[in-house]
């Protein structure tokens, strides 16, 4: 798996997500190095997860696509004699 990177613009839009909720909600002020720090630890630790569980609601949606094209191809046989 490839590593996780976000743009410089995603990077900026979440940095200052997360320096706003931080001060918003924990009353605390952070600098845009501490948020890129949290940013890379999460995708690190939580990033595989989120990752596999995409990977699994995707392969989920493309088994019950196949199960209908495969009815759908059933529906289209001729009878035989």
């Amino acid at each position: 798996m490839k590593e996780f990177k976000l743009s410089k613009d995603q990077s900026d839009r979440v940095v200052s997500k997360i320096k706003a909720y931080f001060n918003q909600e924990l009353d605390t002020d952070i600098g845009a190095f501490e948020a890129e720090f949290l940013i890379d630890f999460f995708a690190r630790e939580l990033g595989p997860h989120l990752y596999n569980r995409g990977l699994s609601d995707a392969q989920t949606l493309f088994n019950a696509r196949a199960d209908e094209l495969s009815y759908l191809i059933q529906e289209q046989e001729m009878p035989t004699l």
